[in-house]
């Protein structure tokens, strides 16, 4: 059954503009782990301007008490890097970002950043973290991900989201089972995220095998429309029916 990771980016963000801890991201991650999510994802950018290093060791604590698991995502600046290792969450996905970049719209070039992937991934190896990389679905170098260490790949699932409901999107969701499936014959696990929510993820999941997907800022805008509690049961019906 595929897993559901909560990215609280967004409500860091919330939480950051008013300079306290409030909204409280590790209560706001604990309800969502209550409410039946089976991880948490942050995105800690260079600025800081919503996750931040110091979230990660608070997270890492909840999910490790929760039997839960921490998903760290991010560009590998020695920085980043070193609050992995110190955190050692259960998985680190490497986001090719620019540092100043609003989020996330692009997969990595697998061939031209082989070197630094391969040492960073072997560095995560070492210290038993899962690596996963954010990949297109129209990489054709999906495969070589896996020949570069990485136990999965992330499909970047934004061209999915935006064409939802309109003719092209048929051809777009037959380009992902066929990435996923790449990608699996490979020996990668698939997960996947980006701007996916509860309206389009069930069309998603009829894509098999697909281990994870990370939605958070759907999640947040979804709860301030309906509340948690009614978001998170609604996210469990869909992937239980796909399961």
């Amino acid at each position: 059954m595929t897993l559901l990771s909560v990215n609280i980016n967004k409500v860091a963000l919330i939480r950051n503009s008013r300079g306290r801890n409030y909204p409280d991201v590790a209560a706001f991650a604990a309800r969502c782990l209550d409410l039946g999510a089976a991880g948490i994802t942050l995105h800690p950018r260079p600025d800081q301007r919503h996750a931040r290093y110091s979230d990660v060791e608070t997270l890492g604590a909840l999910c490790q008490a929760r039997g839960a698991e921490l998903n760290v995502e991010g560009y590998p600046t020695r920085e980043f890097m070193d609050v992995v290792i110190a955190a050692r969450p259960a998985q680190c996905t490497l986001v090719p970002d620019e540092p100043g970049q609003l989020t996330s719209d692009h997969g990595w070039d697998l061939r031209r950043h082989e070197k630094q992937l391969r040492e960073v991934i072997a560095e995560l190896s070492a210290h038993g973290i899962r690596s996963s990389l954010f990949v297109d679905y129209d990489n054709a170098d999906i495969p070589f991900a896996r020949e570069l260490g990485a136990d999965r790949v992330e499909l970047y699932t934004e061209p999915y989201a935006e064409t939802y409901g309109q003719p092209e999107n048929a051809a777009i969701w037959q380009g992902f089972a066929d990435a996923a499936k790449l990608a699996q014959d490979a020996g990668l696990g698939v997960n996947a995220g980006h701007d996916l929510n509860l309206e389009n993820l069930g069309r998603f999941l009829q894509i098999p095998g697909i281990l994870e997907v990370s939605i958070g800022h759907a999640i947040v805008v979804e709860c301030l429309e309906m509340g948690v509690q009614q978001v998170m049961q609604a996210y469990q019906n869909i992937i239980h029916q796909t399961a």
